[in-house]
């Protein structure tokens, strides 16, 4: 299992558009990903439970991966939330 700690640097947080392009990028794995904030644990690859974790710009989430592919898929949510997410 990897996990990794992230900032939510998109203007409007965690919603819709963010949370979707998310999805869409956690679905191209086999591997599990997990988002923990808060109280809350929701898989990365399910649009509602993202959407409901109502993670704003500046809070903190924990990211969790494991399975066959979970170098590639850490990797690729680093590229994200590290980059991506900031330009939505």
């Amino acid at each position: 299992m990897l996990t990794n700690n992230f900032v939510i640097t998109c203007a409007v947080g965690l919603h819709a558009r963010p949370a979707s392009v998310l999805v869409s990028i956690a679905e191209a794995f086999k591997s599990d990903i997990i988002i923990r904030f808060k109280e809350k644990e929701v898989p990365a690859k399910s649009l509602i439970g993202v959407m409901t974790l109502g993670a704003e710009t500046g809070e903190s989430i924990e990211i969790s991966v494991t399975g066959e592919d979970q170098e590639k898929a850490m990797e690729r949510m680093v590229l994200f939330f590290e980059k991506e997410l900031q330009e939505l």
